[in-house]
Parts: structure tokens; sequence; C-alpha cells
């Protein structure tokens, strides 16, 4: 063993190391798309409800809050906007985790053009000016070659 020097070394006797466990079985769970159906509409129900109490709420507290002008109220207020906004939030998405179970596409909520805002040259400024000069000679030649487009009729 490696560990011999360490435990003569502290005057220890060596301990039995456990036989190594049987490897885990994996097994697989079968869910029908029943009750996948069944629990996604419920949990579903119960997201939009929750929704439609919160909002309910958030217009007690709001005239609360109003009329005693209390700096608790609108705290919990906050709180309340910030609790039915998640709940939102989750609702949308459970309708992506469905998807994905369900292996339908997603739907891609992001832009179809990208917008870059902040671009950085990595270069010398000789490099910089070299490559701005190119591109003003292809734009040169594309204004002194409009003269020989032929139109048809």
């Amino acid at each position: 063993m490696a560990f011999d020097e360490l435990e003569k070394h502290f005057n220890i006797e060596s301990t039995p190391q456990p036989e190594s466990p049987e490897p885990r079985r994996v097994t697989e769970i079968t869910v029908q798309k029943d009750d996948l159906d069944k629990d996604y509409l419920t949990v579903r129900d119960n997201l939009k409800e929750l929704i439609g109490k919160g909002t309910t709420a958030i217009d007690g507290i709001l005239n609360l809050a109003s009329e005693t002008e209390q700096p608790r109220a609108y705290e919990v207020l906050a709180q309340l906007i910030k609790t039915v906004a998640e709940t939102n939030k989750d609702l949308l998405d459970m309708h992506n985790k469905m998807k994905v179970i369900k292996g339908e596409p997603q739907t891609n909520n992001a832009p179809n053009s990208i917008t870059t805002n902040n671009s950085i040259f990595v270069g010398s400024t000789a490099d910089l000016q070299k490559l701005l000069r190119g591109k003003m000679k292809e734009i040169e030649k594309l204004e002194h070659n409009d003269g020989d487009i032929i139109d048809a009729e």
C-alpha cells in the first residue's frame, strides 16, 4: 500500500478498505403523455390563478398605500409586484420547457438583426489607415461604374 510509511510514522494500524459497492443501476423513468399534459395544465392553471390573485392584491395594496402613505405599505406593494412579475416569467418558462420536452421547435424571441454598438479595431493606426483607404477605393470604383449599366427595354 502507498500509506504504509505514513501508518508507520504515525504509529497507527491500517484499516481495511471497504470493497467498492455494486455499480448503481440506471432505471429508465417513463412519463405517460397523459400525465405530462395533465401536470402541464394543472401547473398552468395554478400559475394563472396566482397571477390573477396577485393582480387583485396589487390593486388593493395600491389603494391602501395611497390612502395611508405608509412606507411599509409601499414596500409590500413593490415586493408583490416583483412576485407577480416572476410568476409571469415562470409561466413563460414552463411553456418553453414543455416545448423542449415534446420536441417542438422553440420560438426565437431574439430580434432578426444583430446590432453591434461597440466595435473595436485591434491593430496599429497604419493598419487602420490601410483598411480605410481600401474601403474608399472600393466606394470610388462603385461610383464610377454606375455609367456602365445598360438599361434594356
